[in-house]
């Protein structure tokens, strides 16, 4: 059996690095780079040399469709680009696998679930969170009626000046690209809690502010590198110290002006940086949410409230003080002793779980008894509770999930 012939586009830090040189490096074996496509031909050149391959470059991903016809194509492009490069694939008779979230809006989730529906290819999102050790080992205590039914969730999510202000640099700040961070971050984690529950969302009622980024900065500058406020600037960023960021970003940005090291306090940004959410489930499940972007800590915090207990996880990302190297999960059962669970963290992109998915989606007949390998349905949830969200945060009132789903 020959490999499985891969097509890419969109080669900036995820696509050439996860879905590139990571992704031979895990299960080249199996799988073979057959071309490479961005809208900046410099950063092709780049992400080529990156991953070490010779595949052929396009700038136009119907000729390399036509051309190098693979088997699947990867599609790591911007969110709002990922509708017309699924769609595309589809209709070309490949499969695509694409980055989170799998589109920003309910009219694109329409979109590519028909077009999956009449070509009759399928699509994979990547949802590598669902792989890491902690989420299979809650996965499976919840599957095992270890604190009976569940009745609510807690579920707040935080990022730090380090990532959070990433994300207020790049192209996500806006929400014609990203649909703002409660799809494109947030898909993540209402993906997650899809995924637990093993319901669909019926209802969402959130709010949202821009607190600390974009207008309300003190001072702004056109980008780090020429800003006359580096020196007081908490948030400015050196990309020329990062080699990486440097040869994909810094000297293509000439082809196409786009640099990585925008003001975080640019006025134009028009995305939330506090957010949070109230969600209720099909199965009746009531969700507390919430993301904050500038916080000291990176990590999570996680609850499950059932009926015989609670299954309790704080996990740790990056944080000012020392942690063992295991996630602790506590379970709780109404009546009776604590169990202190460990689950050692393992290496690779999210504890592991990015090595993981790419074995699971290249390698034929892995075990799937979790169903960890995602749908463009699951896809299409988890963008539509962010969807909804930003819709609550606009109109002040809770938003219908299924409406969206169905046009």
């Amino acid at each position: 059996m020959g490999k499985t012939k891969v097509a890419l586009v969109g080669t900036g830090h995820r696509g050439a690095g996860t879905w590139g040189r990571e992704l031979l490096a895990q299960v080249g074996d199996v799988v073979e780079m057959v071309g490479l496509c961005d809208q900046n031909p410099l950063r092709l050149e780049r992400a080529r040399a990156a991953i070490g391959v010779d595949a052929p470059v396009f700038t136009d991903l119907g000729a390399m469709l036509r051309e190098t016809r693979p088997d699947r194509l990867m599609v790591c492009s911007r969110d709002a680009a990922h509708d017309d490069h699924i769609v595309q694939a589809l209709e070309a008779g490949v499969d695509a696998i694409t980055e989170k979230p799998m589109t920003t809006t309910a009219e694109k989730c329409r979109r590519i679930l028909a077009a999956e529906k009449r070509t009759g290819r399928r699509v994979d999102v990547t949802f590598n969170y669902r792989y890491a050790p902690t989420s299979q080992r809650i996965k499976q205590l919840l599957l095992d009626g270890a604190i009976g039914d569940v009745v609510s969730v807690d579920f707040h999510w935080y990022l730090d000046t380090k990532h959070g202000a990433d994300y207020f640099r790049r192209w996500h700040a806006y929400r014609a690209n990203s649909g703002s961070l409660f799809v494109h971050k947030a898909t993540h984690h209402f993906d997650l809690l899809n995924w637990y529950l093993a319901s669909e969302p019926e209802e969402v009622f959130a709010r949202g502010e821009l607190r600390h980024y974009g207008r309300k900065g003190p001072f702004r500058g056109p980008r780090c590198k020429t800003c006359s406020h580096a020196d007081e600037c908490d948030f400015h960023f050196d990309v020329s110290a990062d080699a990486w960021l440097t040869m994909l970003y810094e000297d293509p940005s000439r082809e196409d002006g786009y640099v990585r090291d925008a003001c975080v306090f640019r006025e134009d940004i028009d995305i939330p940086d506090t957010m949070s959410a109230a969600l209720r489930y099909r199965n009746g499940v009531q969700v507390s949410y919430s993301l904050n972007t500038f916080m000291p800590i990176e990590g999570h915090h996680l609850a499950f409230n059932g009926t015989k207990g609670r299954i309790e996880v704080r996990q740790y990302e990056r944080q000012p003080w020392s942690t063992p190297p295991a996630d602790e999960i506590l379970l709780m059962r109404n009546f009776g002793a604590v169990e202190h669970i460990w689950v050692p963290q393992e290496h690779g992109g999210h504890w592991g779980g990015d090595p993981k998915m790419q074995a699971m989606l290249f390698r034929p007949g892995l075990p799937d008894p979790l169903g960890l390998r995602a749908d463009a349905r699951a896809g299409a949830l988890a963008v539509l509770c962010g969807v909804a969200a930003l819709d609550s945060i606009d109109s002040g009132r809770s938003v219908a999930v299924a409406p969206l789903l169905e046009g």
